[in-house]
């Protein structure tokens, strides 16, 4: 009972072999001496293909029967496989199908002691146990009756094992100490290394032995389960190869398999496929050991590709000693004592893995680059036709010698039953004759690239470091006796009504140009909301030197006798948060704290805005990771449709503060910038004298009062404040494709302009026809459509904008759509967009619709007067407007009181689909019409 190990494979193939090929070519088939001739008239029994001489039969119940007949000699061997390995373990499951191949020696009511009525009957038998596959076998001398007896073994414990708990306990340490075995060798543990980091998802990645955890802990329901479901006909493929009567055997066969039933459940199937790695992965294994040694790993496709034989040749050439590319390269100039490499042809794309093997204190790093140099460099230094005729030549005598013995062929057909079909056995046999110079060279190309390399080196450590990770407690026992500090403060019961809150809030004037809003109230935990918004420059002074706006980010970075450090510690201490931050055009102050620290957090953040430094290295430091930001985002499909559109949509001239920049232009302004510059620009530009402080929360107003009186209306702004008027501007529509190569996602970005502030009447329609267009990708048009049924996106959503000016007259308005999609479907996508967008103008909504619609923006709005940091957005907003809740109480009424002829007549009136522009970003080469 073993594993099958890849990793000695390889070792063995490669410091042994000298006329040997890597695994997947040794193992070439036998040529059968006799050809089957058993009646396909045999009840129970349809007759399939013949193969050179291997023949197969179908039970009723599905099972295959593979018959292998050499008259000449004397034994006979059964080899039963079962396509269940290793990968079809679920989490926590690991190992399972190796530890029930144990259990199935463990008896049956018929037969109760297996190993000694294998003894009995003079049969030599085993188990193996793979990714793909388990398959059991036994080989004794000819005999109709030791054959007979065997395969009323194979039928009776495929369904009637025990699968005991008792058996389990019992062979538990065996199974342990396998594991521990395996865990010994540097050769398997740097192997398992490889393969868990080559696969991401699939399971090649986990050891066939599992994890000890689910090893350890697994329980007889859930093996028994594992046995019940996979250990059935349907999925067994029975051999007999050797002497027998083919006739009497296919007689046997049916009498012993032929009454069992498969169950009802069909058998699940495996489909998850391994992702194309997108460049090269590292670990290392740090042990005791004698030597040092690198396994490097290819992803290379599965066993039916075309590609599979041409591999298996290279590989021979490459790896072939005495004259192999690598050995003379690494063996005999000693830079290695072993090198090769091999590839096992797998149902799913598998791994070509290739060894160098240094001593103790050799350089296997050196041996490693080495090895990649020859293996990934063929291309300069291509294979010769000579080459391949020798490694053909040399596969044929492989051949030729495995021919001659039929029991041998019955073993090698399970690597074939694997990989999908016992006829790959000979299929791919007959491939390798067929490969040409060109196939050889171009799949080197293809495959053994460094962004599809993986690399697991063993290191000998005597004393390596290990950073163990200690069980757990429960938490029921941590938490035992545990009590718990006190409740927080309760707030009071808040009535959150546009009327109790006008009551409440008190409006001032600090001074002409500055505005305060303070609604005090008991909050849980003493908690205050604190917003400060305020303004300053304007379109002609800001011409040339609104780059230098970047100063806004860097506030808090350090202030006159502050650093950041202090600046960060001294929040810490006021159990607060707070940010000073700026634009072209304002200055926000934000803070969350206590009733007790909010007049220390407002005179800090106070000392920031007004002192702030601008500290040379924090500057550097800063633009450096603004650049790499923007550099980041360059093929990024988002950014590259978010560019293509506001490139399009621009109506400003160059240098106008508003102008669309590209991103290489902002990087370059970055780059350019001066640290004195920055500064200059907030000692001209920087001012609190003219804005809005809104504080909400648990404080005392009289307190609060006195600090702001100090603490905003002193500093005034050097230039003086006026907004930057837009207006609306009809823009020619376009479709724009933009290329993001190797983007597994494509972004889709559609906008049409149109007149709209959010004072014009038909603004609270057009919010509600935004929520039934777009508002949510579960419910709504085109989330209805692009990903409830037609499956094409994870998201898409609209958008409409509406303008603001105090006086009412900007209008630059627009609807705005985007989602994410396959490159393949971005076409399939977006003319969804135009037909969903277009259906929607025509026909308009529902009442009912806009009944759930008004429901969702009033349960909104009225959520915004419930909680301290929205409200406080709320209540500023309101002090720059000039309004009062009585405002937000009427617009939150022209909601309510919203018809479907309202919404459908401000859809007509404003959204023109025939003027949509899109931007479809993503791997252009996947597009399709």
């Amino acid at each position: 009972m073993r594993r099958n190990s890849l990793a000695l494979s390889l070792a063995l193939a490669i410091g042994l072999a000298t006329a040997t090929t890597a695994t997947a070519i040794a193992a070439t088939p036998a040529k059968a001496t006799t050809t089957a001739k058993a009646s396909a008239a045999t009840a129970g029994l349809t007759k399939g293909p013949c193969v050179q001489g291997v023949c197969e039969y179908t039970l009723a119940n599905g099972m295959h029967v593979l018959l292998v007949p050499d008259a000449s000699n004397g034994q006979t061997t059964v080899n039963i496989m079962y396509g269940v390995g290793s990968v079809q373990e679920g989490n926590g499951e690991t190992g399972m199908a190796h530890l029930l191949e144990h259990l199935q020696f463990k008896g049956t009511p018929k037969h109760t002691n297996i190993p000694e009525e294998m003894k009995a009957h003079g049969v030599k038998y085993n188990a193996t146990t793979s990714l793909d596959r388990t398959n059991y076998f036994g080989q004794f001398p000819a005999s109709d009756k030791t054959l007979e007896w065997l395969l009323d073994l194979e039928a009776d414990r495929m369904v009637n094992s025990f699968i005991a708990r008792k058996d389990l306990d019992s062979e538990m340490t065996v199974v342990r100490n396998e594991m521990e075995n395996g865990e010994n060798n540097p050769v398997n543990a740097a192997h398992e290394r490889l393969m868990s980091t080559a696969y991401l998802w699939h399971n090649y990645g986990k050891n066939t032995i599992g994890a000890r955890s689910d090893v350890e802990q697994v329980q007889i329901p859930n093996l028994q389960a594992f046995y019940r479901n996979w250990y059935r006909p349907a999925n067994a493929t029975l051999v007999i190869g050797g002497r027998f009567n083919p006739d009497l055997a296919l007689k046997q066969v049916q009498k012993a398999f032929g009454n069992i039933k498969n169950p009802a459940q069909p058998l699940p199937k495996y489909y998850t496929v391994e992702p194309t790695q997108d460049g090269e992965r590292r670990v290392e294994v740090r042990r005791p050991g004698d030597i040092k040694l690198a396994f490097i790993g290819y992803h290379v496709p599965a066993a039916t590709s075309p590609d599979t034989a041409p591999l298996q040749v290279l590989n021979n050439i490459l790896s072939y000693q005495p004259t192999g590319r690598l050995y003379k390269a690494l063996v005999e100039t000693k830079l290695a004592v072993q090198a090769g490499l091999g590839a096992q042809a797998s149902r799913d794309p598998g791994l070509a893995t290739g060894m160098v093997v240094v001593s103790k204190d050799g350089d296997v790093a050196k041996a490693e680059q080495a090895f990649e140099q020859i293996v990934e460099n063929l291309a300069q230094n291509p294979i010769t036709q000579e080459e391949l005729d020798q490694a053909q030549q040399r596969v044929a005598a492989s051949i030729a010698r495995a021919d001659d013995d039929a029991n041998a062929t019955a073993l090698g057909l399970t690597s074939a039953f694997a990989q999908g079909d016992w006829r790959l056995y000979f299929y791919q046999r007959d491939a390798i004759s067929k490969v040409t110079l060109a196939d050889v060279n171009r799949v080197a190309k293809a495959y053994y690239v460094p962004s599809n390399r993986t690399v697991s080196t063993f290191i000998p450590d005597a004393n390596p470091q290990r950073a163990v990770i200690a069980a757990a407690p429960l938490a029921a026992d941590v938490l035992k006796n545990y009590k718990g500090g006190e409740a927080k403060q309760a707030g009071e019961q808040f009535d959150g009504t546009p009327t109790h809150i006008e009551k409440r809030a008190e409006r001032l004037q600090l001074t002409p140009t500055l505005k305060a809003v303070l609604l005090p109230y008991k909050t849980r935990g003493a908690s205050v909301q604190v917003a400060g918004q305020f303004r300053f420059g304007n379109e002609k002074e800001l011409y040339g030197v609104y780059p230098n706006a970047f100063v806004g980010g860097l506030l808090m970075m350090g202030a006159k006798d502050l650093t950041r450090d202090q600046i960060s510690k001294q929040l810490t201490a006021l159990k607060a948060g707070g940010s000073v931050s700026g634009g072209s055009q304002s200055l926000s102050l934000r803070a969350d704290a206590q009733r007790d620290s909010v007049v220390p957090v407002i005179q800090l953040l106070t000392q920031v805005a007004r002192t702030a430094t601008v500290p040379d290295a924090e500057f550097e430091q800063a633009r450096t990771q603004a650049i790499t930001s923007l550099e980041m985002q360059r093929q990024e499909p988002q950014t590259l449709a978010s560019e293509a559109m506001a490139a399009h949509f621009n109506v400003w001239p160059k240098g106008h503060p508003s102008a669309y920049r590209p991103l290489a232009e902002r990087i370059a302004e970055i780059k350019a910038l001066k640290v004195e510059d920055l500064r200059a620009f907030k000692q001209q530009f920087y001012g609190t004298a003219q804005g809005e402080v809104t504080i909400v929360g648990d404080f005392d107003p009289a307190a609060v009062k006195a600090e702001l009186s100090k603490a905003f209306p002193g500093w005034t702004s050097n230039v003086k404040y006026a907004p930057i008027s837009t207006r609306y501007n009809a823009i020619a529509p376009v479709t724009e494709r933009l290329n993001a190569p190797d983007k597994a996602n494509a972004f889709v970005l559609a906008r049409v302009n149109m007149p709209l502030n959010d004072t014009d009447p038909a603004y609270p329609a057009l919010r509600v026809a935004n929520d039934i267009l777009g508002g949510s990708t579960l419910k709504s048009r085109l989330g209805d459509r692009l990903r409830q049924k037609e499956g094409l996106t994870y998201g898409v959503s609209s958008q409409i904008r509406a303008d603001f000016s105090l006086e009412g007259h900007d209008d630059d308005g627009y609807l705005m759509i985007y989602g994410i999609t396959a490159p393949e479907n971005a076409e399939k996508f977006t003319a969804g967009v135009r037909d969903e967008l277009a259906k929607f103008v025509a026909t308009g909504v529902t009442e009912e619709e806009v009944k759930t619609a008004v429901a969702d923006i009033l349960s909104s709005r009225t959520t915004a007067l419930t909680k301290e940091q929205s409200l406080v957005s709320v209540l500023a907003d309101q002090a720059y407007r000039g309004e009062t809740m009585a405002d937000y109480a009427r617009r939150t009424e022209v909601y309510s009181k919203l018809t479907a002829a309202q919404v459908n007549a401000a859809i007509r009136a404003k959204i023109k689909p025939e003027a949509l522009s899109v931007f479809m970003a993503g791997d252009l080469s996947k597009f399709k019409k």
